[in-house]
């Protein structure tokens, strides 16, 4: 197998066939090819796309570049959600304990941060001690015993796509439909799931701003997971604001302990979160119909039940066992906090979602380059939500920056990502549809 060979006739618009796909994966996986190569090969795919056929074969090859886990001696219904990725969103850290306390199993892969998008392993590793890349024995009693288990890609789990991945989002080659589907779906294969529900967002925070391509994505993941083995469905949410009042690592975590230990509500986060649940225990059998699994979900939040699987999985990955009394023990503040203000009175009626993912990044919540390292404490929290009433001066959000400089520079930019009107919006639902 010659790369750039490869690399030129997808470039050309050529279909591949499997068997050179597979060996592509194969020498991505061995470490054979260059970032060089492994960008131009992302390139050319996000220009030229890949059929249905080329995108079964890359998810499958990818899934096949490492081990594939087996769950043989768990009885309950092996389940996960996963996120195209949004701003804001927190849901998995709440939802995969939700799930557990209600009889299902949880093996979370998840991943970093993408573009402007927040990471679920980066949050994590705000937790001091917390172990993201457990071997598979210690992963496999964490999920038998608390339930779930939310850690990153280890490097036996699909490490083909875990190389690819790094390098799209350095890119500029995320929102591409078959390397988003290949990379979920892959980890998800490997995994060794029964159910999957996927949270496909759209909006001007979304890889896919345009309602229909998040429909083709969504179309294009629950029928190549379908197809694999995996009954999967879709719900396509709103992604034209931050979906939780917190941007950031940190400041994420918590809002998630905060929102586990009862101590706060967010109304689009809490309406994402409990549509979810419900969609997990009804295809994986747990509840007969949504009202019903909507109601467990409930009750197993406000019992207490899944803020105690938390627990015992920050736990037993090494993480602190009093994290949800005490999160403010752990979890670093950073050391300039600066309220941003209203620029006029009026209603909060759009936000570049997008923008306030960037200066997340900008304050260095995220990265620029694979190697970046991320400063956990910064970021926004207290941002008020679109329709909300606001006076000029009044704080719209606070920034967490390392330095004033930084957070002046920071508010400064959320402001502008806000347009205040004097007619009160109208707002779209937190969740479009279901596929």
């Amino acid at each position: 197998m010659i790369p750039q060979e490869i690399i030129r006739r997808k470039r050309d618009g050529d279909e591949l066939d499997a068997a050179e796909i597979s060996s592509f994966v194969a020498a991505l996986a061995a470490g054979r090819l260059s970032e060089g190569q492994i960008g131009a090969f992302a390139m050319a795919v996000w220009f030229k796309g890949m059929s249905r056929a080329e995108t079964v074969a890359l998810t499958l090859a990818m899934a096949d570049s490492g081990d594939r886990l087996r769950w043989a001696d768990i009885d309950r219904p092996i389940a996960d959600k996963h996120s195209t990725g949004g701003v804001g969103d927190n849901v998995s850290l709440m939802l995969a304990p939700i799930a557990a306390a209600c009889g299902l199993a949880v093996p979370m892969i998840s991943g970093r941060g993408l573009g402007h998008t927040g990471g679920t392993l980066d949050k994590l590793e705000s937790i001091p001690g917390y172990m993201i890349t457990p071997d598979a024995d210690l992963f496999h009693k964490v999920v038998k015993e608390a339930g779930c288990a939310i850690i990153g890609q280890t490097g036996t789990l699909a490490p083909a796509d875990g190389r690819l991945y790094a390098v799209r989002d350095v890119t500029a080659t995320v929102d591409s439909i078959p390397l988003i589907t290949a990379s979920i779906l892959s980890k998800k294969l490997a995994a060794g799931l029964e159910t999957l529900v996927l949270d496909v967002k759209v909006g001007n925070g979304a890889f896919m701003a345009d309602r229909g391509q998040a429909e083709i994505l969504a179309q294009s993941l629950v029928e190549v997971a379908n197809g694999a083995g995996v009954k999967t469905s879709a719900l396509i949410t709103d992604m034209n604001q931050p979906l939780a009042d917190s941007a950031g690592n940190a400041v994420e975590m918590r809002n998630c302990l905060d929102f586990l230990a009862g101590r706060k509500r967010d109304t689009r986060l809490d309406i994402v979160v409990f549509a979810f649940a419900a969609e997990m225990l009804v295809k994986s059998g747990v509840a007969a119909s949504p009202d019903e699994a909507e109601g467990m979900a409930r009750q197993a939040l406000s019992s207490g039940k899944a803020a105690e699987v938390f627990a015992r999985m920050v736990s037993m990955l090494g993480g602190p066992a009093d994290l949800i009394e005490n999160p403010n023990r752990y979890l670093a503040r950073a050391p300039v906090e600066k309220p941003v203000p209203a620029a006029r009175s009026g209603w909060l009626s759009a936000c570049d979602a997008r923008g306030v993912g960037v200066s997340v990044i900008d304050l260095g919540g995220g990265r620029r380059h694979p190697a970046d390292r991320i400063d956990h404490r910064v970021g926004f929290s207290e941002l008020l939500p679109l329709g909300t009433r606001v006076t000029a001066g009044e704080p719209i959000a606070l920034v967490h920056a390392a330095d004033e400089a930084a957070a002046e520079r920071a508010a400064t930019a959320l402001a502008t990502h806000y347009r205040i009107t004097d007619d009160r919006p109208e707002l779209t639902p937190v969740i479009a549809g279901l596929i």
